[in-house]
């Protein structure tokens, strides 16, 4: 089996990245986000729409499907499409999917996707949720996401001594990325003050805990790491794509470890490498308690130890772009947009010097007991 994966590794790559405008109203539908983002990561790499013959996005009734987008673009009938349903914890599973769907031949250059209107049309605690465990949550209040992870942030708190400080350090500096970012919608610097200032979402998570509701779409282009060479930019391999599941708790009463804990080792493996030489890390920020325990569990640091590191500053910069609590929130492939354009050198002002290996992942396995993430490479 662990044969079989390595094969795997390397052979694709991230060929291009492009965005709409990042905003909290974008006054036209999914399908058109879409297609201005697919349009934007072709003329990023340099390819015809008519070269294309895949398509990929993850949605949850919010977005559009391939078989709407292709015939929207002029697109020939792809071989290969993926219409898969989740929200955060599958959202690197699509880009993993598309990269097989390349290295076994299905297709050659396939377009991965999210389109979103967060703000203005399906926000997150205001959708229904299909998952079975919800019957048993929503009668207890636990409707919105942030009521989940106010849980998880408290048992982490009891347990670890987690204060509200380390927390707001990794909502600073995120914003301080961010002012360097002239896609981020919040690009004003804000202080431990201000965080500590800002009122509760559910406590102890705080309104600057929380990421951004975004209008907003993101795409990549996936292709086999030989044309990727052949084309305008760095090519960017993708050296390790993992995904699956397990409890929405590793352990019974245990909710401080999340899936993301049963999925590094798989990844790291995969991939050839550990956490000390990951040069830049996209970790899914839908709150900040969510940076905190993978910091822990892709082993940056020990379990326990989140709070006082993620406070430090020490290891790899996080979210270098100010990730979902302050770029945007598009639901995952924006950082793997950001750990790309990392890659590429091309990241101005808040580029990581000497930047060659980056992880990027996705929501780390609670509410749902499935997670996904990536390690890239410079190619």
């Amino acid at each position: 089996m662990a044969k079989r994966l390595l094969a795997f590794s390397d052979r694709t790559a991230v060929a291009g990245v492009g965005w709409t405008e990042f905003s909290k109203d974008s006054r036209v539908s999914t399908l058109t986000l879409a297609c201005r983002a697919i349009l934007a990561t072709l003329a990023d790499a340099g390819i015809r729409p008519e070269e294309v013959d895949g398509l990929a996005t993850h949605r949850v009734g919010d977005s559009v499907a391939p078989g709407v987008v292709g015939p929207a673009l002029g697109l020939p009938s792809p071989s290969w499409y993926l219409d898969q349903f989740g929200g955060g914890s599958v959202s690197h599973s699509v880009v993993g999917q598309a990269a097989l769907a390349v290295a076994a031949g299905l297709a050659e250059t396939v377009v991965v996707y999210r389109a979103i209107n967060a703000r203005s049309e399906f926000r997150m605690g205001q959708a229904a949720n299909p998952s079975p465990e919800a019957q048993y949550l929503q009668p207890a209040g636990l409707v919105a996401p942030v009521q989940h992870f106010a849980l998880y942030t408290r048992a982490h708190m009891l347990k670890y001594g987690t204060m509200a400080e380390q927390l707001g350090q990794i909502a600073v500096r995120q914003r301080e990325h961010a002012t360097r970012n002239p896609r981020a919608l919040m690009r004003e610097p804000i202080t431990l003050d201000d965080y500590l200032a800002s009122r509760w979402i559910s406590e102890p998570l705080r309104l600057l805990d929380c990421c951004l509701e975004t209008d907003g779409a993101c795409a990549l282009v996936v292709t086999t790491a030989e044309r990727a060479r052949s084309l305008r930019r760095t090519p960017v391999l993708i050296s390790a794509a993992a995904w699956g599941g397990g409890d929405s708790f590793l352990a019974p009463g245990e909710p401080t470890v999340s899936a993301a804990a049963l999925l590094a080792p798989r990844l790291y493996g995969m991939a050839g490498l550990g956490p000390g030489e990951v040069d830049v890390a996209m970790l899914y920020d839908c709150f900040t308690f969510s940076v905190l325990v993978q910091l822990e569990d892709y082993g940056f640091c020990a379990k326990g130890e989140g709070g006082p590191y993620a406070a430090s500053g020490e290891g790899p910069p996080v979210n270098t772009h100010g990730g979902f609590l302050s770029e945007g929130y598009v639901h995952g492939i924006n950082h793997v947009a950001e750990a790309v354009t990392q890659l590429r050198g091309e990241a101005g002002p808040r580029q990581v010097e000497g930047a060659e290996v980056a992880l990027s992942t996705a929501q780390p396995g609670y509410i749902l007991p499935a997670t996904s993430a990536l390690i890239l490479r410079r190619g």
